[in-house]
């Protein structure tokens, strides 16, 4: 019961901060934060109750939305854009190597703490510990630390992204950017198969192929 009631007390205070630092938040994390909306808008309609079993999946959607989430995350844990940029190549990994894995309302926001936690700790030089992304997060710091292992071995421990990888993400963020300033509400764009989940179709990073790639979520 306490347990019940200190995630309700967590979520009621993330929620309460929704507008608080959103206007102020680095580009590319608007941008994210929209095209992982437009993902989990669409996986929420294709996608069955029970779908994802994984250790992500929370009881019962959270009362704060991508958005706001990812401005709290960009306004406490204090770490680069870079971050964003690499947790967004880490989340793809994931969801191409765990194809049963959907993104949607109830699991996004697990997903985002836990590869944002994993980037800043690869990417960045000083970062904070787990209880306090835990904090951040609204999770429990036991939680916290199980999740970080399990998205570890999600994506193989590959956490390395190399300058041309890199650059192809940004290069989508970027696009995200300008589709944001000339049309703020886009339509949502129809799922290529019912259950689809990736957030962006990759060619293999040792492919050495240099043919454009389809984001899903355009």
């Amino acid at each position: 019961m306490a347990k019940v009631f200190g995630a309700a007390i967590r979520e009621t205070i993330m929620a309460e901060e929704e507008d608080l630092g959103a206007a102020d938040m680095p580009r590319v994390v608007g941008a994210l934060s929209v095209l992982l909306e437009r993902v989990t808008e669409r996986n929420d309609a294709v996608a069955g109750p029970g779908t994802d079993a994984s250790a992500f999946r929370a009881t019962a959607k959270p009362d704060i939305s991508v958005r706001a989430y990812m401005a709290r995350i960009a306004r406490f844990a204090g770490c680069s854009p870079a971050c964003f940029v690499a947790a967004y190549i880490y989340l793809d990994r994931l969801l191409r190597r765990r194809r049963a894995l959907i993104v949607d309302s109830y699991n996004v926001h697990r997903l985002l703490i836990t590869a944002v936690l994993a980037a800043v700790k690869f990417m960045d030089d000083i970062c904070y510990n787990n209880a306090y992304f835990a904090k951040v997060g609204g999770i429990s710091l036991p939680e916290m630390n199980y999740l970080e292992v399990d998205f570890l071995f999600g994506v193989g421990f590959d956490l390395k992204v190399s300058p041309e990888t890199f650059g192809h993400y940004c290069g989508i963020l970027q696009s995200e950017m300008l589709c944001l300033e000339m049309e703020p509400e886009p339509p949502l764009a129809l799922p290529d198969a019912p259950g689809s989940s990736r957030l962006h179709r990759c060619i293999s990073e040792d492919d050495g192929s240099s043919s454009s790639q389809q984001q899903m979520a355009a």
